[in-house]
Parts: structure tokens; C-alpha cells; sequence
């Protein structure tokens, strides 16, 4: 358990993968406050935790008491994620929570990928 404290103010956090992404609870969400959270990381282990952590996202920012805006940037598609997103849109609008979804694609060399563009 980490040590009572401020919560830490960021414009982008990136959510560990694999392992390491069971580390991410609601106390991360409640402690690690950011505009933008990217989840990342195609694995079989993430697909394992994600519905965890995109709960513990929800609960987290309940503890906020504030109205700042967050956006979810997945950078895979997941069932999981399309599950919860359904499930739980009504919540994710009340506590400010978009979900950012993209078709765009870009082009570098011989491979092409999905991509979004984030502006602050």
C-alpha cells in the first residue's frame, strides 16, 4: 500500500501492460489524476486485468470531487473493452470519462496502424 498523500496532477499516463498492469487499482486512479490515460499493450495478460482496471478507473475518479474531463485512449480493440464501454457508458458520463475511438489510420514505411491525435 502506498503511503497517504497528494494526488500527482498529469496530462498524459500511460497504463503499465502485461504484470504489471494488476498494480493498477482505484488507489492508482485516486493518486495518479490525468487528463489522459493511454491503455496500451495487446496481450493476452492485459485482456486478463483490463475489465479490473477500467472498473478501478471508475472508481477512482468518483473520489475525484471535481469536474475534470478524462480521456480513455485504448490503443487495441478489445472485446473486454467493448463490453465495459456498453456497460458502464451512463457512469463514464456522469464522472466525465471519454472513450476515445478512432479509424484512422497513418502510413510509414511498408506498415500502416491505427492512430489518434491527442492535443493539449
Amino acid at each position: 500500500a502506498a503511503p497517504p498523500g497528494p494526488p500527482i496532477y498529469v496530462d498524459l499516463a500511460y497504463l503499465p501492460g502485461s504484470w504489471s498492469a494488476r498494480t493498477v487499482d482505484e488507489e492508482f486512479f485516486r493518486r495518479v489524476r490525468s487528463l489522459c490515460y493511454v491503455v496500451s499493450g495487446d496481450d493476452h495478460l492485459k485482456e486478463g486485468v483490463l475489465r479490473s482496471l477500467l472498473d478501478a478507473l471508475l472508481t477512482g475518479k468518483h473520489q475525484w470531487g471535481t469536474d475534470i474531463q478524462v480521456t480513455l485512449i485504448p490503443t487495441f480493440d478489445s472485446l473486454v473493452m467493448h463490453e465495459w464501454y456498453q456497460e458502464t457508458h451512463d457512469r463514464q458520463q456522469e464522472l466525465g470519462i471519454t472513450v476515445l475511438g478512432s479509424n484512422s489510420t497513418v502510413a510509414m514505411q511498408d506498415e500502416t496502424f491505427p492512430a489518434c491525435k491527442v492535443e493539449f
